[in-house]
């Protein structure tokens, strides 16, 4: 869709964090399904966060996109709910009157009206339930339990025991998958004495280099050191040595590939454009723009070296790649990988979205000598010179 997001000058007290939940679809609101009824309100200051999610609180904007106003209101979704009695699109109409129209629509479809907005907002359907069924609701007593023969505390006890038998022996070992390394595996399973505990738990299965895990591999998370190991692996370190030589040379990756950061969307601000208030003087990178909810991925393979809020970026990842350079993918509604992640060219990031510093949704991406702000270099020139056409 055709989102024209400008970015705004840095003002620390005016971002906007949003959801971080990844969504298939963007924040269009779809034909409802059954009539709206009279609703309880939800809190306004519900509303509010709804809105700085889909258009960064702007409830008068129109981009162009199909969706209108701050709740971003499909046009027949603003016919279907009444909406044309206030205005004749969502972005005519007041704050207060979208609200309304808002909450007949919350009552017909429930927060997945929203998709991404609206769950991480607050947004219920209870919220649509109508007044009188929440009080009646509230006012219903608590139904009595029976009481219960003294030997069922005796086989809750066992049912307990069995169970928290069971959490056990399922964390007990580990299979390493692709990207996996022993420090992130230690985190994740809060293993006792981090990776150098992991390592020395399976020296037998992953032999003298702990840098080199094997997808399909199982690793003991609890138990002592093999020590005991160090023998063995001595007089087998020839026949080990050849394995790993083997599973270097079949895992020695190709000439990286490279791909655009989004499928189907030319630039709409480019590379040192001037004319709009970037704190640097010029535009850093080039803005793609594409709706909420779109797929980010990466240009090419790297490794993720940040991942997570980025001030006036919004939530972004930024890899390092094999030739020394940065990537940078900013204002995303949603992330979709970790920090020390090893990723392959077209792998799904996140989704782009309108957080941090802009005026509507759209991609920032960014090329860089070194992984902070100012070492910018034309994205547009790396890409073309690994064969991508933009």
């Amino acid at each position: 869709m055709s989102a024209r997001g400008r970015h705004r000058r840095y003002k620390p007290s005016t971002v906007s964090r949003t959801s971080l939940k990844v969504t298939a679809s963007g924040a269009g609101i779809a034909i409802p399904l059954v009539g709206a009824q009279v609703a309880h309100a939800a809190p306004q200051d519900v509303w509010e966060k709804v809105a700085a999610c889909e258009s960064s609180g702007k409830w008068n904007i129109n981009t162009g996109n199909g969706f209108y106003g701050g709740l971003q209101f499909k046009q027949s979704t603003w016919q279907a709910y009444g909406g044309t009695a206030y205005a004749a699109r969502a972005d005519l109409a007041s704050k207060e009157q979208q609200t309304a129209v808002a909450e007949k629509v919350l009552a017909g479809q429930g927060p997945r009206a929203w998709p991404n907005c609206g769950p991480r907002a607050g947004l219920t359907r209870d919220a649509a339930r109508p007044a009188a069924a929440q009080q009646a609701a509230a006012k219903k007593p608590a139904a009595r339990q029976p009481a219960k023969p003294a030997q069922d505390d005796g086989d809750k006890a066992k049912k307990a025991s069995k169970a928290r038998a069971e959490r056990l022996q399922k964390r007990t070992t580990y299979e390493v998958v692709s990207g996996d390394t022993l420090s992130s595996i230690a985190a994740e399973k809060q293993v006792g004495g981090g990776w150098q505990s992991l390592y020395e738990r399976n020296r037998s299965t992953i032999g003298g280099d702990p840098d080199l895990i094997v997808p399909g591999q199982d690793l003991r998370l609890t138990g002592p050191a093999q020590k005991g190991a160090q023998p063995r692996q001595k007089q087998q370190r020839p026949q080990r040595e050849r394995q790993q030589k083997q599973t270097r040379t079949q895992a020695k990756p190709e000439p990286a590939s490279a791909t655009a950061p989004v499928s189907g969307a030319k630039p709409s601000t480019g590379y040192r454009a001037t004319g709009a208030n970037w704190s640097s003087g010029y535009h850093t990178g080039v803005d793609f723009p594409v709706r909420t909810g779109t797929t980010v991925q990466a240009v090419t393979r790297g490794k993720v070296v940040s991942a997570g809020w980025g001030g006036a970026y919004g939530y972004q990842v930024v890899l390092r790649h094999s030739d020394g350079k940065y990537s940078q993918y900013a204002h995303l509604s949603a992330i979709s990988v970790r920090t020390g992640q090893s990723v392959d060219t077209g792998q799904r990031l996140g989704r782009s979205g309108a957080t941090g510093n802009v005026t509507g949704p759209h991609l920032h991406f960014e090329v860089r000598t070194g992984p902070g702000y100012g070492t910018d270099i034309n994205p547009l020139a790396y890409l073309r010179g690994r064969g991508v056409q933009v």
